[in-house]
């Protein structure tokens, strides 16, 4: 098939654009660069063209011929304030919309869109006297106190985590998972109206060699590196018992692959992630053990908007696309902790 794959140049399009050369597909590749993701002095890849997905005119003249849309273009990450809100917007939300526009006029009728877990705000939690709960937000009292869990809003209770499925409301806490259930739902509106096919993949913790380093949009493992990297300790927040599911990069690019492969119709979302819990701590722990230098630092510190577990139902990925992730995180952390960074020379 011939696919037009947008962030082509990025960490996680990198990966997805060797995985479908291998597997014999046409890739039409392209990337705008942005130096958030790429540095201000990044090379574009010769495979790659330069192309804004909020330019029509450009958007259009990539489309011709093309079977299905891969789209990786965002803007991701927690960023740096309130101040980054036009950016989620312009770059995730109208660049959505422009692509999905120029789709129905060039008459592609396929899209896998790269969602993330975030969409879910704070996960599932469960109360072992009320069962499923929503539960209550985490007041600053408890926090200054050390009290990171969450409590039963009917008795009080602590609550325990529990895996997420992809009929759970979608509930945004941030700017960046404003912006993707909103490309969620201009995809799925997008389907309905035009009779096309979306597969949106809810990616948990990506994670693997190419991440970039030193940037507030890039992902807690890379953090982790970046500090590493300086030779300071990693900084873990609260007391580092946050829930998360790791996915490595090669399985990401697994799940688009099968996706595109599987020829589904309507609008249909899958949790993309390792199967395989694991505490932020133990992410941090694993980190400076196989580099042996320095130890994580517990800091107590919190964010009040942070979420505090989100951990990934993978049922519905290998029933439906036969997806299931191939690394585990206790290997992909350990190559992960000496594997090159963007912007770091490989034997620095």
């Amino acid at each position: 098939m011939r696919v037009l794959l947008t962030g082509a140049a990025g960490f996680i399009g990198t990966r997805i654009r060797a995985q479908l050369a291998d597997a014999g597909h046409d890739v039409v590749a392209v990337d705008v660069m942005l130096p958030a993701a790429h540095g201000d002095d990044a090379v574009l890849p010769g495979d790659v063209r330069r192309v804004d997905i909020r330019d029509a005119a450009a958007v259009a003249e990539v489309l011709a011929g093309v079977d299905v849309v891969c789209h990786q273009a965002a803007v991701v990450g927690a960023g740096v304030n309130a101040a980054d809100a036009p950016s989620y917007g312009s770059h995730n939300d109208y660049g959505t919309t422009v692509l999905l526009a120029e789709m129905f006029a060039a008459g592609c009728r396929r899209l896998v869109l790269a969602s993330s877990m975030v969409v879910y705000g704070q996960g599932r939690f469960v109360c072992p006297e009320h069962g499923d709960v929503e539960p209550l937000p985490r007041t600053r009292a408890d926090l200054d106190h050390g009290r990171f869990d969450h409590r039963c809003p009917i008795g009080g209770e602590s609550v325990d985590w529990a895996l997420v499925g992809e009929d759970a409301p979608l509930r945004p806490r941030s700017l960046y998972a404003a912006s993707k259930v909103a490309q969620e739902h201009y995809a799925l509106a997008w389907a309905e109206s035009t009779g096309g096919s979306v597969v949106a993949l809810r990616y948990h913790n990506v994670y693997g060699p190419g991440m970039p380093r030193d940037t507030p949009y890039s992902g807690v493992a890379a953090i982790f590196r970046s500090s590493l990297e300086k030779g300071e300790a990693p900084k873990v927040f609260e007391d580092g018992g946050q829930m998360r599911d790791f996915v490595h990069v090669g399985d990401i690019a697994a799940a688009n692959v099968a996706s595109i492969e599987a020829g589904l119709d309507g609008f249909s979302a899958f949790n993309v992630c390792s199967g395989r819990p694991v505490s932020i701590l133990d992410v941090a722990s694993s980190l400076c053990e196989t580099r042996g230098d320095v130890t994580p630092q517990v800091t107590g510190q919190y964010r009040s908007g942070d979420v505090r577990h989100i951990v990934a139902d993978p049922a519905r990925a290998a029933e439906v696309l036969g997806f299931t992730a191939a690394v585990k995180p206790a290997d992909g952390l350990r190559e992960f902790a000496t594997a090159p960074l963007r912007g770091v020379p490989k034997n620095s």
